[in-house]
């Protein structure tokens, strides 16, 4: 919104005092100019009487016309064009006649106008009460429709904070099924420290994912706080197998992403490079800052992308596709989400979002 679409946004606040304000300039402009044309045409001083008259008549008619408008101007079209016509025609005739009364009393006292002499200023007063219509009802229709972009606009972001919140929701399971199959296998083998330890550490990073709001967005320094806790709890299910590195430039730590951005492509990685290899695999995450861009990337060295039994490219469950949605919700069509063969036979996701360091605010860990 630039500096004028915000003055007329505030003007309008209060919609009664802006039609006083524009009413009173209006008809005041109104007084103005006909005096002023009264003096050029050497009419006299007396000529400011009728015209007072003129701008009072004026006035009142028009605060009559817009309480009947008021009342019709959401009606069909057809109706309001009717009697806006209508009251436009009857209230010219009535102000021509007041008009003409006044000018022969105050400036013309021998003249008597008498029958159609009355309606002698009707074109002119239909010009004015015309116009003034129109900007009513202009500034009215303009009113109307703000206030039905700012309905729509509320109910667009209602409905992509829901889509936003269901997506990152949909994180939560996934990952809780698999922990918990762990946990539970520990009890049954009577390691019960162990079981604890992962216990504990999911609860650790469950608050982090639950209390925090679902829409927010959060440093990546945050992010990567959270994916340790999350690989903490794997570590404990793969030990060596499960080899995690972090590489995050110090300016990139500051940008921030939607939270919980980083955990399903890791969780992928973890799928499809450490458990189908015995060996396992290593994961790294990186972080930089290119230009007015921020470049995340998650690698593997997992079978990679050619594998018999590669890893889908365009969905996997609530990984890779979920990411996309959310990327596709929080940035529109300016972010980049790439899947590719890297260097060492694995897997690179990398993706190019805005680099953005002030936005929503962050939830409490």
């Amino acid at each position: 919104m630039d500096l004028a679409e915000l003055r007329t946004e505030r003007f309008f606040e209060d919609k009664n005092r802006a039609f006083w304000i524009l009413q009173a300039t209006g008809w005041g402009a109104y007084f103005v100019v006909r005096a002023l044309g009264g003096l050029a045409n050497a009419m006299g001083l007396v000529f400011f009487v009728p015209t007072l008259i003129s701008t009072t008549t004026g006035f009142s008619l028009t605060l009559l016309m817009a309480a009947v408008y008021r009342r019709v101007i959401k009606m069909p079209p057809m109706w309001v064009w009717t009697v806006s016509i209508a009251l436009v025609a009857l209230a010219s005739a009535a102000f021509s006649v007041i008009e003409v009364w006044a000018h022969a009393t105050f400036y013309k006292p021998g003249w008597r106008p008498e029958g159609v002499e009355f309606l002698g200023a009707i074109l002119l007063d239909v010009a004015v009460l015309g116009a003034w219509t129109a900007l009513y009802f202009g500034v009215n229709f303009y009113l109307m429709l703000s206030q039905q972009n700012e309905r729509l606009m509320a109910l667009s972001s209602q409905a992509t904070e829901a889509q936003l919140t269901m997506l990152r929701y949909q994180l939560n399971p996934h990952f809780l099924f698999n922990t918990l199959n762990s946990i539970s296998t520990l009890v049954l083998l009577k390691q019960t420290d162990r079981a604890n330890a992962m216990l504990s550490r999911l609860a650790s990073f469950l608050r982090y994912t639950l209390v925090g709001e679902p829409t927010a967005q959060v440093p990546v320094e945050k992010e990567v706080e959270s994916l340790k806790l999350y690989l903490e709890i794997e570590k404990m299910r793969f030990e060596s197998r499960l080899r995690p590195s972090f590489d995050i430039d110090p300016l990139a730590a500051k940008a921030r992403v939607p939270s919980l951005l980083l955990q399903p492509l890791v969780e992928n990685a973890i799928k499809y490079a450490v458990t189908p290899q015995e060996e396992g695999a290593e994961i790294a995450v990186e972080a930089r800052v290119i230009g007015d861009r921020l470049v995340l990337k998650v690698s593997d060295t997992g079978p990679g992308l050619n594998d018999a039994a590669p890893r889908p490219t365009s969905s996997t469950g609530v990984g890779l596709a979920n990411t996309r949605d959310r990327l596709a919700q929080a940035y529109g069509p300016d972010h980049r989400f790439e899947l590719k063969t890297n260097a060492s036979g694995g897997t690179d996701v990398v993706i190019d979002i805005p680099f953005q360091r002030e936005l929503a605010k962050e939830p409490t860990a």
